[in-house]
C-alpha cells in the first residue's frame, strides 16, 4: 500500500473565511428586498464555488506508515480502544489523541467513548475505502467490546513475542476471514488465524494456527464441537485457546477427554492482562522454545 493517500474531505468545506469573504464582496449591492435576495443567491453561489474548489484539492492526506498501520488495525478489528492502539503503535497514550485526530480530520475515522474506560477509534467509509479493506463501516457493537478488545490484545501480545518476530508470522483476523467465505458457509469461524512462513530455521514454518478468545464458559458440548471442528480434517496445525479464569476449566476439561493424537495439537494459556484493560503488556508469550500442548 502506497504511503500517502487521497482523501476530499467534507471537513474541509466547514471553514468560514471563504465563505464571508464572498459574502462581503457581493455586500456593495444596495436596495429594496429584491437586490437583497439576489445579493444572497449571489453569496450562496460564491461559497458553493469555493467549496468546491476547496475540496477539489485540499487534504491531500500523508500518512506515515505507523498511521497506515494504525489505520488498517483499526479497521481489521472492528475498532480499538486508545490504549491498545497506543501500544500498538508503540506512542505515549498522550501522543496518540493527535494522531487519532488527524485521521478523524482527514475523514478516515470516528471515535467516542462507550462508557468507563478509554475511547474507542474505528473507521468511516471513507477510511475503508482508502485502505482497501472494504468492510462496513459501523461503529463496533456493544455487545462485542469485551471481545473485541480481548482478540486485539492478544495480537499485539503476540506480535511483541520474539518467536514471532524470528519467524515472522503475520495475523489474519476474523474480519477477513468472513470476508472471504460464502454467504452460505456454515460452522466455526476462528477468532484469527496466525500464519507463519515457510522460512529456514523456524520451527513453525508452513504452518496456520487458529486463535480463540474465550472470555465466558461456553457449554461443554458446544466447546467440544468448536475444538473438533478446528482440528478436523487437519484444518490447523495447532489450536491456541487464551482464555479468562471463567472460562479456562470448561476448556481445560474439554481438551483432557480429547484423544492423544489431538491433545498434542491444542495449546490453552491465560489472556494476557491488556486482555482486560490492564497494563502492561508482559512477559514473552511464546519463548524461544516450541508453544507446545496444553500441559
Amino acid at each position: 500500500m502506497a504511503g500517502q493517500l487521497t482523501h476530499t474531505s467534507t471537513g474541509a468545506s466547514t471553514g468560514t473565511g471563504t465563505s464571508t469573504g464572498a459574502s462581503t464582496g457581493t455586500g456593495t449591492s444596495t436596495g429594496t428586498g429584491t437586490s437583497t435576495g439576489a445579493r444572497a443567491d449571489t453569496g450562496a453561489r460564491a461559497d458553493t464555488g469555493a467549496r468546491a474548489a476547496r475540496r477539489a484539492d485540499a487534504h491531500a492526506v500523508r500518512l506515515s506508515q505507523r498511521d497506515i498501520d494504525g489505520l488498517l488495525l483499526c479497521g481489521e478489528h472492528y475498532g480499538a480502544p486508545y490504549d491498545l492502539l497506543a501500544g500498538a503503535l508503540r506512542v505515549s497514550p498522550e501522543r496518540l489523541p493527535a494522531i487519532v485526530a488527524r485521521w478523524r480530520r482527514a475523514g478516515y475515522a470516528a471515535t467516542g467513548r462507550f462508557g468507563p474506560g478509554p475511547a474507542w477509534c474505528w473507521l468511516t467509509r471513507d477510511g475503508m475505502a482508502a485502505t482497501g479493506l472494504g468492510f462496513p463501516a459501523t461503529r463496533p457493537a456493544l455487545a462485542r467490546l469485551a471481545h473485541i478488545r480481548a482478540v486485539l490484545a492478544v495480537r499485539i501480545w503476540l506480535a511483541n513475542g520474539q518467536a514471532w518476530h524470528d519467524g515472522r508470522a503475520w495475523w489474519h483476523s476474523e474480519r477477513r476471514l468472513r470476508a472471504v467465505r460464502s454467504p452460505y458457509g456454515t460452522g466455526h469461524v476462528a477468532d484469527a488465524e496466525i500464519h507463519w512462513p515457510s522460512i529456514e530455521h523456524s520451527p513453525y514454518a508452513g504452518q496456520v494456527w487458529a486463535i480463540e478468545v474465550e472470555l465466558t464458559p461456553k457449554p461443554a458440548a458446544r466447546t467440544a464441537a468448536i475444538i473438533n471442528e478446528l482440528l478436523s480434517p487437519m484444518r490447523y496445525a495447532m489450536v491456541v485457546y487464551l482464555t479468562a479464569p471463567a472460562a479456562r476449566t470448561v476448556v481445560t476439561r474439554t481438551v483432557a477427554g480429547l484423544p492423544a493424537q489431538d491433545r498434542a495439537r491444542l495449546a490453552v494459556r491465560d489472556l494476557p492482562a491488556t486482555a482486560f484493560g490492564r497494563e502492561p503488556f508482559g512477559r514473552e508469550p511464546f519463548g524461544r522454545e516450541p508453544f507446545g500442548p496444553t500441559p
